[in-house]
C-alpha cells in the first residue's frame, strides 16, 4: 500500500443472479480497478477433491458451510493490514480447488462480494459498507440457467433441480434475512444508474476523508 491509511471494506451480497458482479464491475470502473483489492465469495469454497465426483454433485453449495469463510475472513484482514493474498481459484465444473492462486494485493478498497457474506456475523462486522443487490426471483433464475450452461457446463435440468432443492431454500433460509443488514439496498442492481451514482459518489467521499 501506498499510505498508513486504513483500506475501505465494501461489502456486496443478494440472491444468485442479483447483478452482484455488474454492481462491483461498475465500481471498479468508475472508483478505479488500480484502487480495488476484489474478493469473490465464489473463490473460497471448499476444496472437494477427497469426495467422488457423485458426492460432490450432492453438496449443497449455497448453504454457508459450504464456503471457506474463515480463510476469506483471513484474507481480508490480512488486506487491511497491508500484506498481500493469494486468492484460490475454484474449478466450478469438477466442484474442486485448483493447484493455481492469485495474487491480490493490498489496496485502498477492499471489495467483497457473494450471496452469504451478509450472513456470516464475524465477515459481516468487518464491512465499513454492506450493498444489497436486490432483483426480482424469476429474472434471477434466468440469469443463473444462462450461466450455468454457459460457463459451468450444466444441462438445464440439473440447475433447474438445484435451484428447487437448494438454491431457492438457502436464499429464503440466509439470503434474504440478511438483507435487514443492509446499508445500501439497489434494486436492479447496476442497471439502476441513480443509486449507482449515489453509492460511487459516496465511496470517493471516504476516499478522500482517508
Amino acid at each position: 500500500m501506498q499510505n498508513d491509511t486504513t483500506p475501505i471494506v465494501i461489502g456486496i451480497a443478494g440472491g444468485t443472479g442479483a447483478g452482484k458482479t455488474t454492481v462491483a464491475q461498475e465500481i471498479l470502473e468508475r472508483v478505479g480497478a488500480k484502487n480495488i483489492s476484489l474478493l469473490p465469495h465464489d473463490a473460497y469454497y471448499k476444496d472437494l477433491t477427497g469426495l467422488s465426483q457423485a458426492q460432490r454433485v450432492l453438496v449443497n453449495f449455497d448453504h454457508p458451510n459450504s464456503l471457506d469463510t474463515e480463510l476469506l475472513i483471513e484474507h481480508v484482514k490480512l488486506l487491511r493490514s497491508g500484506m498481500p493474498i493469494q486468492l484460490p481459484v475454484y474449478d466450478f465444473k469438477t466442484h474442486s480447488r485448483t493447484s493455481n492462486t492469485i495474487t491480490i494485493q493490498p489496496q485502498p478498497v477492499i471489495l467483497v462480494e457473494g450471496i452469504l457474506i451478509f450472513a456470516e456475523p464475524k465477515l459481516r462486522e468487518l464491512f465499513d459498507v454492506k450493498i444489497y443487490v436486490d432483483t426480482d426471483p424469476d429474472i434471477r433464475f434466468i440469469r443463473r440457467l444462462e450461466r450455468d450452461i454457459t460457463e459451468r457446463g450444466r444441462t438445464s435440468i440439473s440447475v433447474i433441480q438445484q435451484y428447487l432443492t437448494t438454491v431457492r431454500p438457502m436464499h429464503l433460509e440466509f439470503v434474504e434475512p440478511s438483507k435487514r443488514y443492509a446499508d445500501v439496498i439497489i434494486p436492479e442492481g447496476g442497471l439502476n444508474t441513480v443509486a449507482m451514482d449515489m453509492v460511487v459518489a459516496r465511496l470517493l467521499e471516504l476516499l478522500r476523508v482517508k
